[in-house]
């Protein structure tokens, strides 16, 4: 079992940056492949980033390519999302999310544990 809670959201400007932060209980952290997904009002839930069980591996949804940065300690297992250069169209809800076996990753259903999620507002 692991729990994950998230922090770090707000209300920032267009062009602003935000650190998410999210902090998982147990001392497996490093057996579980993490992602960042979100979802806006009225959509689906999108993936957003995922990194692998060592940090070795990232992955990015190309509309935060270039803009976000996904990284994690394994001593201190937490999970972060540098958000930088942000845009009104990342207003969402993001979630963190871990999954064993690290496959298929860009895809919510494969996860087992999610964290409650935190509000991030972009205003223009």
């Amino acid at each position: 079992q692991v729990q994950l809670v998230e922090s770090g959201g707000g209300l920032v400007q267009a062009g602003g940056s935000l650190r998410l932060s999210c902090a998982a209980s147990g001392r497996t952290f490093s057996s579980y492949y993490m992602g960042w997904f979100r979802q806006a009002p009225g959509k689906e839930r999108e993936f957003v980033a995922a990194i692998s069980w060592s940090g070795a591996s990232t992955s990015y949804a190309d509309s935060v390519k270039g803009r976000f940065t996904i990284s994690r300690d394994n001593a201190k297992a937490t999970v972060y999302l540098q958000m930088n250069s942000l845009k009104p169209e990342d207003t969402a809800v993001y979630y963190c999310a871990a999954d064993k076996s690290g496959s298929y990753y860009f895809s919510a259903v494969v996860y087992d544990y999610w964290g409650q999620g935190t509000q991030v507002t972009v205003s223009s």
